[in-house]
């Protein structure tokens, strides 16, 4: 059984302890990211991240990277549209070890100017490396078609101009608003004892934070549904449709991935098949979904030779048409359902992924993921649940639009 607990301020845990496993993966999950933001600190969430890694109190930027090393770990993070992860994956014996150097970083960081400054000119490399690969700039400007400049269609990196003006007050201000206990869940997961997790969490954690309410995550889903592009001098045309799916909230997730699957999610897939396969028209071509608290997409993307972008985007409407009206077979249904069924499995083998997975859960729905009730969802769904989601959603009709390219326009759904 995992272990869950909450705090008087917020603050949620959860140990998961993994039998057999000798490593320990621990994480610091903040529910807040660029659908936090607004025009004129978009970027912030990512930025923060950044420099968590640049000195505290006690360590210098070097210093924490050093003592990691030291105990054979590794440290990491990330910032997603609605969540910040700091994490670290080590042996079981330096799960203290571990959880010190992350309540050092989160509670600890100076945020000095001159390491601030330093950490603009990373990040900004990291825009220009993006900008510099036409997938990433379809997918963000997919997701601007769809949710508009606001919330969710707005980049995880930021602007440059914004980062550049970013200063230690702007920090603690957004720091101030988010980073607050009941904001927060602490997860580990692998070979742990949970007694001695608890207490470390306590000591580190727990009686570090205020008692001050954060502010809560932005809410307000506004729908654009445009179709846009982005003119780049490159030699292939990139498409991406992206369509209303289920939310994080929707029990029917497992459902809804194996339809993806049978969609575009794998090289027996519809679209890979027939558009790759058969018309030979991309190399890349798939399909996924994407689960946000209030919200869902459904979303395609290829990379196709810019003459034959409008076959393409034809071919592609076409199976996505007849996904939905003809439906799948029960052959396709059992593949795609052990396609799921063993990703499900397979991922269980990560200390990280089951952290990830367990911490999410709770941050976002406030209740424990059960891995063996969900297993038999998972095993009872039919093939007439999946067809009964398919004809709900997969509506290419209702799809917005991003296209990226050296000659092109903005892909129009006939």
């Amino acid at each position: 059984m995992n272990y869950f607990y909450k705090y008087d301020n917020g603050l949620k845990i959860v140990i998961a302890k993994m039998e057999g496993y000798f490593s320990v993966s621990c994480g610091v999950l903040v529910k807040t990211g660029s659908i936090n933001e607004n025009e004129a600190n978009n970027g912030i969430s990512h930025f923060i991240e950044h420099t968590m890694f640049k000195g505290t109190k006690k360590r210098s930027a070097f210093e924490i990277s050093d003592y990691i090393d030291r105990i054979g770990a590794q440290i990491n993070a990330y910032t997603s549209k609605e969540m910040t992860c700091y994490y670290t994956k080590s042996t079981g014996e330096h799960l203290f070890d571990s959880l010190e150097v992350l309540s050092d970083i989160f509670f600890n960081s100076k945020f000095e100017q001159s390491e601030l400054d330093k950490e603009k000119g990373v990040v900004i490399e990291e825009i220009n490396m993006c900008e510099d690969a036409p997938e990433e700039v379809c997918l963000d400007l997919l997701s601007e078609s769809r949710y508009g400049k606001t919330g969710l269609g707005q980049t995880i990196l930021g602007k440059e101009s914004n980062i550049l003006g970013f200063t230690k007050k702007d920090i603690k201000k957004y720091m101030d608003k988010y980073y607050t206990a009941d904001n927060v869940v602490i997860a580990i997961a692998g070979d742990v004892d949970v007694k001695k997790a608890k207490k470390y969490i306590d000591e580190l954690f727990a009686n570090n934070f205020s008692d001050k309410k954060g502010k809560k995550q932005n809410d307000k889903i506004i729908l654009t549904n445009n179709n846009l592009y982005k003119t780049k001098k490159i030699e292939q045309t990139h498409i991406a449709f992206s369509m209303p799916a289920i939310n994080l909230n929707d029990d029917r997730s497992d459902v809804f991935n194996i339809a993806n699957s049978i969609l575009g999610g794998g090289m027996s897939s519809r679209l890979f098949q027939k558009i790759r396969e058969e018309l030979g028209l991309c190399y890349s071509i798939y399909s996924y979904v994407s689960q946000y608290k209030y919200d869902g997409v459904l979303e395609i993307y290829a990379g196709v030779n810019t003459k034959n972008r409008d076959l393409a985007v034809n071919s592609i409407v076409e199976t996505v048409r007849n996904f939905k009206k003809d439906k799948i077979t029960k052959q396709e249904f059992m593949r795609g359902k052990e396609q799921i069924k063993s990703a499900f499995i397979m991922s269980r083998e990560s200390t990280t992924t089951q952290m990830l997975l367990y911490g999410r859960y709770l941050l976002f729905l406030d209740k424990e993921f059960n891995y063996k009730e969900r297993m038999k969802i998972l095993e009872k769904t039919t093939l007439n649940d999946v067809n009964d989601i398919i004809d709900e959603y997969f509506d290419i009709d209702k799809a917005s639009t991003a296209t990226v390219g050296s000659k092109t326009t903005a892909i129009k759904i006939k």
